[in-house]
């Protein structure tokens, strides 16, 4: 059964994708092109809720009202679907908090059945970003205002790594419920030879 060693590492490889997780809302920079001349070069930037952009110098919230006419309403729509994910799995991060500082502070009871719902967790995060991430790349890949030369950024490759951690710190977790041995058990006698 798992030990408060297996949830302490656990909560630190959590820490380091909640972090990761943050970052990438925070960061506007899931889509970005940057202009192929010499001189300054022209950058603009999507993030989650802002535009950002060389040309005038300021990040405006996106999407607005006059970005989601006509046909891009889907993008908008989808767009704005990944926002709504991330920020919901800051949420369920919040919650896994609460989870480990339970398990950790609790008796042994607690931490013998506590993985079940930690790792449920922890998993149903990593999902949330999974599809955010998925919806973007989409998006990447279809949408007519992403042409030669834009790129997806350095908030959609925090949020890969952050799912990645989330589900192998899930697995960890599990993993260690089944294969390590129970907490304060009896270790056997050796037999005479």
């Amino acid at each position: 059964m798992t030990r408060r060693i297996v949830y302490g590492i656990s909560l630190w490889v959590f820490l380091g994708a909640a972090a990761c997780s943050i970052a990438s809302v925070a960061l506007p920079n899931w889509v970005s092109y940057t202009s192929p001349t010499d001189r300054e070069p022209i950058r603009v930037s999507y993030g989650l809720h802002k535009r950002c952009s060389s040309i005038t110098g300021k990040c405006t919230p996106f999407p607005q009202d006059e970005d989601c006419v006509g046909n891009n309403r889907t993008f908008c729509s989808m767009w704005r679907s990944t926002g709504f994910l991330m920020n919901l799995s800051l949420m369920f991060e919040l919650a896994c908090i609460v989870g480990y500082v339970t398990i950790l502070f609790g008796g042994r009871v607690v931490r013998e059945s506590g993985w079940k719902i930690l790792s449920g967790l922890l998993g149903l995060v990593g999902v949330a970003q999974l599809v955010a991430m998925a919806l973007v790349a989409y998006l990447y890949d279809h949408d007519n205002r992403f042409f030669v030369g834009w790129e997806l950024g350095k908030s959609w490759v925090l949020c890969t790594v952050s799912w990645c951690a989330l589900f192998v710190n899930a697995l960890g977790v599990i993993g260690a419920a089944f294969l390590a041995p129970k907490e304060d058990d009896y270790e056997q006698i050796p037999e005479p030879r």
